[in-house]
């Protein structure tokens, strides 16, 4: 394989995962504020519309974040197949998964 082709290679299989990782973080930190809103709201003891447009937004955020993170998964199956067919890399799992097994991904030319 061009020393090229695998530097890019060896850096998409560390920018993918971070990039889903990143995106799961974000989602954790809008679902924690959107709790953070309601239970404010309700110790609060203020009527139920107040806030009701930041909740909304933040419900859209999430839903914006799902999306988002669902197209991520997309291109991270594409790249494998890029990667198949381009490299020739046998990539049957993700390199977090082979890594976790122990397996390594094989050359294929």
């Amino acid at each position: 394989m061009p020393e090229n082709l695998n530097a890019m290679t060896l850096r998409l299989q560390q920018d993918v995962p971070l990039a889903e990782a990143s995106l799961d973080s974000a989602l954790i930190a809008v679902s924690t504020l959107m709790t953070s809103v309601v239970t404010a709201r309700q110790r609060v003891g203020v009527a139920p519309k107040t806030g009701q447009a930041s909740i909304m937004r933040l419900a859209k955020a999430q839903l914006s974040l799902v999306e988002v993170s669902g197209d991520v998964l997309r291109v991270h199956g594409e790249l494998a197949d890029i990667a198949q067919e381009t490299a020739g890399l046998d990539v049957h799992r993700c390199p977090n998964q082979a890594k976790a097994t122990g397996a390594q991904l094989a050359l294929v030319a």
